[in-house]
């Protein structure tokens, strides 16, 4: 997980970000604070099933507070361009429990 100081080198780059709830979120990373509040513009919520694809809900600009995220990653935006997530299934996250 990303964190901190570490959040500088992604800026202005796409990141997924899974919440405490389970709720999993990508976007461009704008901006952050010392207590890893973040805030992602262009950003969506995919939302897994297993019965249907993935679907994308539009959050545009978005803020996450630090104490409801459990990871933060880089996403390779080659990789993700080419999957179809129309045609993935998976089950939904379930929420985390510290």
């Amino acid at each position: 997980m990303l964190g901190g100081p570490g959040l500088e080198s992604v800026v202005d780059q796409y990141i997924s970000v899974i919440t405490n709830d389970g709720r999993n979120i990508v976007g461009i990373l704008k901006g952050f604070d010392q207590a890893t509040n973040i805030i992602l513009d262009e950003s969506h919520e995919r939302v897994y099933s297993t019965k249907e694809g993935v679907q994308q809900l539009v959050l545009g600009l978005y803020i996450i507070r630090g104490d409801n995220i459990s990871v933060i990653g880089e996403l390779d935006e080659e990789l993700d361009a080419g999957l179809n997530l129309s045609e993935l299934r998976a089950h939904p996250l379930k929420p985390i429990i510290h």
